[in-house]
């Protein structure tokens, strides 16, 4: 009998210990817009990647469109810092009001801590006047956007988590940045703009080497950069592929998985 009694016990220590092991959920502070302007999709790439944390049980998401949180200072009435992140995503745009204080805080975030950053569409067209080191950690920043129209990418990586999924070549209708201040040396880009599939004369179209990134990553110290220009249309965020490209982009910045980021020479059209 005295057995048969301790079974009960034995079995709900057991399963307290276990629930006490299991792992949280990892926390995105997704940043969206600016005082000056935000792209309509904002609220529905917000909706989105909480909706993908929420289904896949592995992280969630918290909105802002304020700066306040960008900081390892305390904060009043116990709102949670950048220490309660694992990550901060960015869809923001223009010079955002960050002080030296809170932009040394991203920086060890990422640098020291070893923490995520994801950069969707004009997060590479947020600080590009103010804040250069944000633009390197990102990859590149924003120079025009010549074509708003469907256009061929092309996959370059098809072994990176974010990009398995996809076939070598696929058509998508979105707004299409160009960069400066970008380098295919300092990155692992994953996909590109097919330039044969758009006119290159276009006003607005600078580069002449036919390198038009649209998805790539880089290691920032210890931590982890996605960036990924595709997204201005909301619409974009509702297909599947796209979807599941910000998925493994999160699981990625956020340590669980595994990902190449050596840099990959220009690959030929032909």
């Amino acid at each position: 009998m005295a057995r048969r009694s301790l079974l009960p016990l034995l079995l709900l220590l057991a399963v307290s210990a276990s629930a006490q092991e299991a792992p949280r959920k990892k926390r995105i502070l997704f940043l969206g817009g600016s005082e000056a302007y935000a792209h309509d999709a904002v609220s529905h790439a917000m909706y989105t990647m909480a909706k993908i944390g929420q289904d896949s049980g592995l992280f969630e998401v918290r909105f802002h469109t304020d700066m306040e949180l960008v900081t390892k200072q305390p904060l009043k009435g116990n709102k949670k810092n950048l220490d309660w992140f694992d990550a901060v995503m960015f869809y923001t745009q223009g010079d955002l009001p960050l002080t030296d204080q809170q932009k040394a805080d991203l920086m060890s975030f990422v640098k020291e801590d070893g923490k995520g950053v994801l950069a969707a569409h004009s997060g590479t067209d947020s600080f590009r006047e103010s804040w250069p080191e944000y633009v390197e950690m990102i990859g590149g920043a924003f120079n025009h956007h010549p074509w708003h129209e469907e256009v061929r990418v092309l996959v370059d990586d098809r072994s990176f988590p974010a990009t398995r999924h996809f076939f070598p070549s696929f058509r998508i209708t979105d707004e299409i940045y160009q960069l400066n201040r970008y380098s295919r040396d300092k990155v692992r880009v994953l996909m590109r703009l097919d330039p044969h599939s758009v006119d290159l004369t276009k006003k607005g179209v600078e580069r002449t080497d036919g390198d038009f990134a649209l998805t790539w990553v880089r290691n920032w110290g210890k931590g982890r950069v996605f960036t990924s220009v595709l997204g201005h249309r909301p619409e974009v965020w509702d297909r599947y592929d796209i979807q599941k490209m910000w998925m493994e982009a999160a699981k990625w910045v956020l340590g669980m998985t595994e990902g190449d980021v050596k840099s990959l020479p220009l690959a030929s059209d032909d």
